[in-house]
C-alpha cells in the first residue's frame, strides 16, 4: 500500500496544495514552521481520522476557514482509491471512499496503514502512561476493525459513567443506575484488556530481537502490559469503590488507565535508564511496529518520520534508515546534510517554505561528491 498523492485546501498553513509521492522515500525539507510536518499530519488524519500530534479537528482548519479538505490518492494491491476527508469546525468530519460517502468516518481506519514517528515519540518512555496508551490505540486500531468498534464504545460509556458521578452529587438517587454503566463498561473493557495483552505479548517478542541487534547483543528489552485491572475483577472493583468515585467523579478502574512498562536488562528503564538507553528503546518499539505490521497484514505501512533523525546519534539514524528498505517513507528535516552522508537513495525531494511546496529532484538519488 502507498500513497500515490496528496491534496489539501484550507488546511493548517496550507491554502491549496497538490503533492505526487514516489512509493520510495520522499523528503520534504527547510525551515521550522514552515509545514513540513502539516502535510504528515494530513496523510494521518486521512488514514487513521486523527492527528499523529493529539489535535482537534478545528484546530487543523486553516485560520479564517470553516472546512478542510483532505484528499489523498492511494494504491492497495495495484488498484488506485480515492479518500476524502471533510474537517469541519461546527460538525463531525466526514470521509468517503472513492466517492462513497461513509456512515462513520472510523471506517476508514485500516485502508491505509500508516506508522508515524516524531521526536516527541523518543520520550516515550519517560512520559505519562496516556502517551503509552495512545501509541497501542493507534497501532491497534489499524490492525484490528474489532478493537476499534470496542474502544470507541467504550470511551463512550466511560464518558456517560463520568457524567453520571458528577450528576449523583446533585441527585444521589441516580446512584442506583450505577450497575447497568458497570455492566457495560466491563463487556467492553474485557475485550480491550485482552486485545492488549495479546499485542504487547507480540510487541515484546520482536523489540528484544531487534533491540539486542542495536544493542550489539548487550541489552535485553522486554514490553510488560500493566493493566490497571484484570478482565475477571473488572465488575467487582467498580463494586468495591463506588463510594469513593462519587466523592473524585470519575472512573478509577478500567483499561483507561493501563500503562506499559519497559525492563532493560530486568530493570524498570522509567526509573534507572539514561536518555540515550531510552532513546533507543523507544526506537527499538518503533521498529518493532513495523515489523508486527508486516507480520500481520502481509504487507508494508507508509512511514511517516517527523524531523527524528535530527534527535538520533548516527549509530541510531543508521539503523532506521537502514529499516526503510522496500517501505514507501515520507521524511521531514531542515537539511538534507544526514541523507548525504547516510548515501541514502531518495526518489523526491521537495523543499517545503511558508505553505508552498517546490520539487527540487525526482527519481534522482543525491549525488554523493
Amino acid at each position: 500500500m502507498i500513497v500515490k498523492s496528496l491534496e489539501l485546501n484550507t488546511f493548517r498553513n496550507y491554502e491549496k496544495l497538490s503533492v505526487e509521492f514516489s512509493k520510495g522515500v520522499n523528503i520534504l525539507y527547510g525551515d521550522n514552521a514552515q509545514g513540513k510536518t502539516n502535510i504528515l499530519e494530513a496523510i494521518c488524519v486521512c488514514a487513521t481520522t486523527k492527528s499523529q500530534k493529539g489535535s482537534k479537528d478545528r484546530e487543523m482548519i486553516k485560520l479564517g476557514a470553516e472546512e478542510s479538505h483532505i484528499r489523498m490518492y492511494v494504491e492497495r494491491e495495484e488498484i488506485s482509491h480515492k479518500l476524502d476527508m471533510h474537517l469541519r469546525k461546527a460538525k463531525a468530519k466526514t470521509a468517503a471512499v472513492d466517492g462513497v460517502f461513509l456512515k462513520r468516518s472510523s471506517e476508514l481506519y485500516g485502508f491505509l496503514h500508516v506508522i508515524s514517528f516524531s521526536p516527541e515519540d523518543l520520550s516515550i518512555i519517560k512520559e505519562g502512561p496516556a502517551q503509552r496508551r495512545r501509541v497501542v490505540d493507534m497501532e491497534l486500531c489499524q490492525l484490528d476493525k474489532i478493537y476499534l468498534y470496542q474502544l470507541t464504545k467504550y470511551n463512550k460509556i466511560l464518558e456517560q459513567r463520568n457524567n453520571l458521578l458528577k450528576q449523583i452529587g446533585f441527585n444521589p438517587r441516580l446512584a442506583d443506575t450505577l450497575q447497568v454503566w458497570d455492566e457495560q463498561l466491563e463487556e467492553y473493557g474485557k475485550h480491550i484488556i485482552s486485545a492488549r495483552k495479546i499485542f504487547i505479548e507480540e510487541l515484546s517478542a520482536l523489540v528484544q530481537s531487534i533491540h539486542s541487534r542495536l544493542s550489539d547483543g548487550k541489552e535485553e528489552l522486554k514490553l510488560r502490559y500493566e493493566p490497571n485491572v484484570t478482565a475477571e475483577e473488572f465488575l467487582q472493583e467498580l463494586k468495591n469503590d463506588r463510594e469513593k468515585e462519587q466523592i473524585l467523579k470519575n472512573t478509577l478502574h478500567g483499561p483507561h488507565r493501563d500503562d506499559i512498562s519497559f525492563y532493560l536488562n530486568g530493570e524498570d528503564i522509567r526509573k534507572f535508564g539514561s536518555q540515550g538507553q531510552q532513546r533507543t528503546c523507544a526506537l527499538s518499539l518503533k521498529l518493532a511496529e513495523i515489523e508486527l505490521v508486516k507480520m500481520r497484514l502481509k504487507e508494508e505501512p507508509v512511514l511517516l518520520l517527523d524531523d527524528v533523525l535530527s534527535e538520533l546519534d548516527r549509530s541510531r539514524q543508521t539503523q532506521l534508515l537502514d529499516s526503510i528498505t522496500g517501505i514507501q517513507t515520507v521524511i521531514t528535516c531542515t537539511g538534507l546534510e544526514e541523507f548525504v552522508k547516510e548515501r541514502v537513495q531518495t526518489d523526491r525531494i521537495y523543499h517545503v517554505v511558508s505553505g508552498s511546496v517546490k520539487a527540487e529532484q525526482t527519481g534522482i538519488p543525491i549525488p554523493f561528491g
